[in-house]
């Protein structure tokens, strides 16, 4: 009986789309990180539904229950206000995700935006935007986002205006490299020939062959902007309290060290479960884009 070949999916003539999600689906890494990714966004959502003690978020006292270890009613034990430290890291996650969202979603389309320019223009439209950008990226990011939060009052909103003044600098560096080797492209000269404006071009043209290291670059980012915040809070300059914080809960915990391990542990734990999870999903994202780097 003869043997029979199984063809890779590349063999078969399959869609590019088909292909990339078959890179993504055969990827262990990938897989894992977007589950664990639906499992801190399912907990973030659902956080008032889904924790056994949505009230300690806030200024709650109990002192007959400070300092417990973690069982069966607190599962990671409370903390030295009695609150229960399971429920606050959750909500703490939900804090970290909007300042995900908050940063990113401004950072990268000013970065993408600014970065096109640069790339496609050229001139002294690239050497003012390159020059900004090197005078931003010479500053230390956390010198830097420590004095701006110090001149601000510690709330999540500036925690994300302090982070966004810096994390554009990186989508406008990359963005302006991807884009001015595209706009050399004879494609790109035969579209410009062809009557279209820069508007087209750039929209139409040169940024859908950005998309992919926009996603992957986002996505890994995502875990660094979780890093930084959680870095201002733990030193005092990030959310005010009692708004629970992944990092100030750190903060608050150490000084209990080591007899009460789980106040700095469980809050700790979930800083890497989530920045975890983004990493593993940019991984995932890279292979299935292909993108070198």
């Amino acid at each position: 009986m003869a043997d029979i070949k199984m063809l890779d999916p590349a063999d078969r003539g399959l869609s590019a789309g088909y292909m990339m999600w078959y890179r993504f689906s055969r990827n262990p890494a990938a897989v894992i990180g977007t589950l664990i990714l639906l499992s801190v966004v399912i907990l973030a959502v659902f956080a008032p539904w889904l924790t056994p003690y949505p009230k300690h978020v806030g200024t709650i006292v109990d002192f007959k229950a400070r300092h417990l270890p973690p069982d069966a009613s607190h599962w990671f034990g409370t903390d030295k206000a009695g609150r229960d430290i399971f429920s606050r890291t959750v909500f703490g996650l939900r804090v970290s995700l909007l300042l995900v969202l908050g940063v990113l979603g401004i950072s990268v389309p000013v970065g993408t935006v600014l970065g096109l320019i640069a790339g496609y223009f050229g001139g002294w439209t690239e050497r003012l935007i390159s020059g900004l950008t090197n005078v931003m990226l010479a500053m230390p990011p956390l010198v830097m986002a420590l004095a701006v939060s110090n001149l601000l009052e510690p709330t999540l909103m500036n925690a994300m205006i302090a982070i966004t003044l810096l994390w554009w600098t990186w989508h406008a560096r990359l963005i302006y490299s991807v884009s001015k080797f595209i706009a050399s492209e004879d494609y790109i000269e035969a579209a410009r020939l062809a009557g279209a404006g820069p508007l087209h071009i750039l929209f139409r043209e040169i940024l859908p062959n950005c998309v992919a290291v926009i996603s992957v670059k986002t996505t890994l980012d995502a875990a660094f902007v979780i890093l930084f915040g959680a870095t201002l809070s733990f030193l005092g300059f990030g959310v005010k309290p009692p708004t629970p914080d992944l990092g100030s809960m750190v903060a608050d915990g150490r000084q209990f060290m080591p007899g009460f391990w789980w106040e700095v542990l469980c809050p700790g734990a979930a800083v890497l479960y989530v920045t975890l999870g983004f990493n593993l999903l940019g991984d995932g994202l890279r292979d299935m884009f292909d993108v070198e780097g």
